[in-house]
C-alpha cells in the first residue's frame, strides 16, 4: 500500500512571532496538517506589498507562494488603524518609520505621533486579512479586528509589532504583549480571521486528498 502522503500547506510568512501565531491556530482545527514556513521551502521572490487594503497585499503573498511552491498557500497582513491619525499606519504598519523595518522604531515613532492625543481620542483597531490560495480550489479571504486603543508607554514582552502598546477593548489594563498566548489568540485580530477561515481550508484539503 503506498504511504500516505501528508497534507500540506505553506504559511507565507517570515516572521517567526506571525508564523508561530498562525500554526497555532491552524493546528488548533488541522491537527493532522504540515505546516510549513518560508524557511523551510527553497527561497524565492516575495511580492511588493503595494496593495491599497490588507485583503490585497494578503492575496499578492498567498498568490507567490503558490507559484513558487506549488503548495496551497495561506498568507495574512495586518496593522493598526489608529482614529486619531486617519486609519492609518493601516498597510503601513510593518514599516511606518522607514525601511529596514523596526518594530522599536516604529513604536517610538507612534508614540511621538500621538504625545499630545488625549486618552479618550487614542482609540484604535488591529485588522488582519487571512488569504487561502488552492491549485484547483480558487481563492478565499477573511478579515478579522481587535478594538482597542493606544497607550502612553511600551509594556509587555510578548508579541510583536505594536503589541507592546496596544491595550485591547477585550483585555482593558493590558498591553497585548502583557497576555498569554492563549488570551491573546483568543481575542487578536488575527485569531479571529484564522478561526472562520480554518474550517475552509481543512474542508479544501480533506476534498484534494480525497
Amino acid at each position: 500500500m503506498p504511504e500516505r502522503v501528508a497534507l500540506q500547506v505553506l504559511v507565507a510568512t517570515g516572521n517567526p512571532g506571525k508564523r508561530a501565531e498562525m500554526e497555532r491556530l491552524l493546528r488548533a482545527h488541522l491537527p493532522d496538517v504540515v505546516v510549513l514556513g518560508l524557511p523551510d521551502v527553497e527561497a524565492y521572490d516575495e511580492p511588493v506589498e503595494d496593495a491599497p487594503d490588507f485583503a490585497g497585499n494578503a492575496l499578492l503573498k498567498a498568490r507567490a507562494g503558490l507559484a513558487a511552491t506549488g503548495l496551497p498557500t495561506v498568507a495574512d497582513d495586518s496593522g493598526l488603524c489608529v482614529d486619531a491619525l486617519n486609519g492609518m499606519p493601516g498597510v503601513l504598519s510593518a514599516r511606518w518609520s522607514g525601511q529596514p523595518k523596526s518594530d522599536e522604531r516604529n513604536n517610538r515613532l507612534l508614540l511621538e505621533q500621538l504625545a499630545d492625543v488625549p486618552d479618550e481620542r487614542r482609540g484604535a483597531h488591529f485588522t488582519c486579512a487571512v488569504a487561502f490560495v488552492h491549485p484547483t480550489a480558487g481563492e478565499h479571504v477573511v478579515e478579522g479586528h481587535m478594538a482597542g486603543r493606544v497607550g502612553r508607554e511600551v509594556r509587555g514582552g510578548g508579541g510583536f509589532g505594536y503589541d507592546v502598546l496596544f491595550e485591547a477593548d477585550d483585555a482593558p489594563g493590558r498591553t497585548t504583549a502583557e497576555l498569554t498566548r492563549e488570551q491573546k489568540d483568543a481575542i487578536s485580530h488575527r485569531g479571529h480571521a484564522l478561526r472562520e477561515i480554518a474550517p475552509y481550508v481543512a474542508e479544501v484539503l480533506a476534498r484534494s486528498e480525497g
